[in-house]
């Protein structure tokens, strides 16, 4: 049985690491893909650039799923205290070894520099370099960090972008253009979306208003939230959602007169990048669902999903004025938050 490893930090993991796991695989018969971390140093090796840390246990994560299919790579942990320009390559060597618990024959890399000190602390063990000159796969992680995860968007696996995409909620009450400005932000920017799912539940009860009930918004909001896992593996850098947990917990209160304690939980483990409210400044359209139509009802249903909002502290962009107005303001707010 030969025995190999392939280290890193995998800040992001990228495909020119996924090609050299895959080469090194096919190499032994069996070989251990180390993730090395430390908190301090690679929090460290983030400030400053263009991308936020990645804790180890999402990296961690992403090196599971990509090889989940092959029996002979194994993921293991090497943690350290060391800063950044500090690493102790004896002990991280002491660890490896300990970890892994029988001779190594190859150590796999990418570093022609990493030569003296492996012929150093692994003396019966052989260094393959592969793919050295980046011919195969031209990035590294440190162009990613400094330059941006979206600039270098062709280079990180499907298994990874989706930790990476931002998340754009459309809300505000009854015929104010969420659906529609949803659809076409998706369209414009080439990614996936998640529909109103409260539509969904009340168009498969024949209506809302004296037919839905308490579990009916449960229903919604789990609903909703799984349809938001399953959209963001297909986004594309953005997925754009039409409402949320504290819209549903808006009509729970509209509809049954009822504030209920799981939505407000369920919207306090939401995690949004861009909050962008409609005002309800367009006409009012009866698709046959809607019910509250007046200036007045409007008005006061605007003031009490604001309240909901300020009571979840939710800091949301709004808009307002006619649909060209929303769509140009709502692309304005999308760019401020690809370009940070």
């Amino acid at each position: 049985m030969t025995v190999g490893f392939i280290g890193g930090k995998f800040l992001p993991l990228h495909l020119g690491h996924v090609y050299a796991i895959i080469h090194a695989s096919s190499m032994v018969d069996e070989l251990y893909i180390v993730l090395s971390h430390s908190q301090q140093r690679d929090k460290e090796l983030c400030v400053g650039s263009k991308m936020k840390y990645v804790p180890e246990y999402i990296r961690v994560r992403w090196l599971s799923k990509l090889t989940k299919d092959m029996p002979h790579v194994k993921v293991i942990l090497i943690e350290d205290n060391n800063r950044n320009g500090e690493y102790d390559w004896k002990e991280g060597s002491q660890l490896i070894k300990k970890k892994i618990g029988k001779p190594i024959d190859y150590i796999f890399s990418s570093e022609p520099s990493y030569e003296g000190i492996f012929a150093d602390l692994y003396p019966d063990s052989k260094h393959i370099l592969i793919d050295s000159n980046r011919k195969h796969v031209s990035i590294s992680a440190t162009k990613i960090r400094n330059e941006g995860v979206f600039r270098n968007w062709d280079y990180i696996p499907d298994i990874v972008k989706p930790y990476f995409v931002k998340r754009v909620v459309v809300v505000g009450t009854e015929s104010c253009g969420k659906s529609t400005l949803v659809k076409n932000l998706a369209k414009i920017y080439n990614t996936s979306y998640v529909a109103e799912y409260g539509r969904t539940v009340c168009e498969e009860l024949g209506g809302c208003e004296g037919i839905i009930i308490e579990e009916d918004y449960q229903q919604i909001a789990y609903g909703h939230k799984v349809e938001e896992i399953k959209a963001i593996e297909k986004a594309n850098k953005l997925l754009f959602l039409d409402t949320e947990a504290i819209v549903t917990q808006f009509y729970s209160n509209l509809y049954n007169n009822k504030h209920q304690k799981v939505l407000d939980e369920i919207a306090k483990l939401q995690d949004y990048d861009l909050w962008i409210f409609l005002e309800p400044d367009v006409k009012w359209v009866n698709d046959g669902l809607r019910n509250h139509g007046t200036e007045e009802e409007r008005l006061k249903n605007n003031t009490h999903l604001k309240t909901l909002l300020d009571e979840h502290n939710i800091k949301y962009k709004m808009l307002k004025g006619n649909y060209e107005n929303r769509l140009k303001g709502a692309i304005e707010l999308i760019e401020e938050i690809l370009k940070k």
